[in-house]
């Protein structure tokens, strides 16, 4: 069964990464950063964490204005650095657990959070500036994550309280994971802050203290404040530090503290915190009753036959040729696709199996194998196949043969402009 061993809270500053990537140990001007992450890494390596549940807010760089969301969790195996307009950092790639991050996305739905989840993401400095730091001279951190990312920099932004509600269900998802993990959740932001407007360089250390105390000893009463007395206090930017909520919310109420540091050496006040969990075990006979909590909407969906459920797991193994077919809706991808197919798949990197399926329109084995079918209709639409020519081939039939199971014997497609016009007449 997976456990909670604590809660680490860290600056996720460009300071940081900056740093570290400069060599900057030995300036007296930026030690102090090192020394607050050398009390993280060695606790986490004293606790022999396996895996880090990792909070953090992504600077428009992944993630844009044009979809936004509010919690958006990581379901891959492999987490690049993000290349933020200079380059993308020189720091090895972050490791997802799959297994704890599907577990987590389907209890967190179950308990009715608003989730989305992506793959095939970078990430900038908001999750790489702190993780990078637990890497040693032997190298990197050898750990896995599972990334939580929450949109802050778009308003209307989720609570306090949403955050603290957040870290009581991530709870008990952590604990009803099976596998035996020792798991610390890893919040990240701040301390006060705000990097815009005639307030930029604003700093409060005041402020951050008495967060840091209460955070510790009377956590309700920062669930409680408005989004607002977090701006006033900590500046816009600064407000991020909800998302320590989370990470506290998802700890017992009885916490020791092990670590606390804040530095303010330029515009962000720097901080690196740890608690240990001290509360006891779960309730066996609960953990079971959650386990069927969890699954309990879909439960049987996987026994019907010629069903196949389209998860997480499905689609992280297959999430290349997804793409690839995805992508069948980009004008160029569309004209490599019917004049330079051979040389497409070998640059996006397609096996030979893959290239096997698209190639030979292999319709039931690519749902077998993983595809959506919305890849599919893509597919279809490119090259002049209605729908139900490709329901047809799902279930061995001709399309007469299935055209004459429907009320209305009809063809249609996805396909658009003089495409579609061409398939009508066909």
């Amino acid at each position: 069964m997976a456990r909670i061993i604590g809660g680490i809270g860290a600056s996720h500053s460009p300071t940081i990464g900056f740093a570290k990537d400069t060599h900057k140990e030995n300036d007296p001007a930026w030690a102090p950063i090192f020394e607050g992450f050398a009390q993280v890494r060695k606790w986490v390596q004293d606790r022999d964490i396996d895996v880090l549940f990792l909070i953090y807010n992504d600077h428009v760089t992944s993630f844009y204005f044009d979809h936004y969301p509010f919690f958006s969790m990581g379901i891959d195996d492999t987490y690049y650095p993000a290349d933020e307009g200079g380059g993308p950092r020189d720091v090895p790639p972050a490791k997802g657990h799959l297994g704890l991050s599907q577990h987590i996305a389907m209890a967190m739905t179950a308990d009715e959070f608003d989730m989305s989840f992506f793959q095939g993401k970078p990430v900038d400095h908001g999750m790489l500036s702190p993780l990078s730091m637990l890497g040693d001279e032997n190298g990197p951190w050898p750990g896995k994550v599972v990334p939580l990312h929450c949109g802050l920099l778009q308003l209307p932004i989720p609570t306090p309280k949403r955050m603290w509600k957040f870290g009581k269900s991530l709870r008990k998802a952590i604990e009803s994971y099976p596998e035996d993990l020792n798991v610390a959740i890893m919040a990240t932001g701040g301390l006060s802050h705000q990097v815009h407007g005639e307030r930029a360089g604003f700093i409060n250390e005041e402020w951050d203290n008495e967060f840091l105390e209460l955070l510790e000893k009377d956590p309700q009463k920062l669930v409680d404040m408005r989004l607002a007395e977090y701006v006033v206090n900590g500046g816009m930017e600064g407000a991020e530090v909800i998302m320590w909520l989370i990470m506290r919310g998802a700890l017992s109420d009885d916490v020791r503290l092990v670590h606390k540091q804040t530095y303010a050496p330029s515009v962000t006040n720097i901080a690196t915190l740890v608690f240990e969990d001290l509360g006891g075990e779960p309730d066996q006979a609960e953990i079971e009753a959650y386990r069927d909590h969890v699954g309990y909407h879909l439960a049987g969906a996987e026994t019907l036959a010629g069903t196949y459920p389209f998860t997480h797991a499905r689609s992280h193994a297959n999430f290349r040729l997804n793409s690839f077919l995805h992508d069948l809706i980009h004008p160029e991808h569309r004209e490599r696709f019917v004049n330079d197919f051979d040389a497409l798949a070998a640059e996006r990197g397609l096996t030979a199996e893959e290239i096997d399926l698209v190639k030979n329109r292999k319709w039931i084995e690519m749902i077998h194998r993983g595809v959506s079918f919305f890849m599919l209709e893509k597919l279809a639409a490119v090259i002049g196949v209605s729908n139900p020519e490709v329901y047809a081939a799902f279930r061995g039939e001709t399309l007469d043969e299935f055209l004459a199971t429907r009320k209305v014997p009809i063809k249609y497609s996805v396909a658009g402009g003089d495409k579609v016009k061409e398939m009508d007449t066909a």
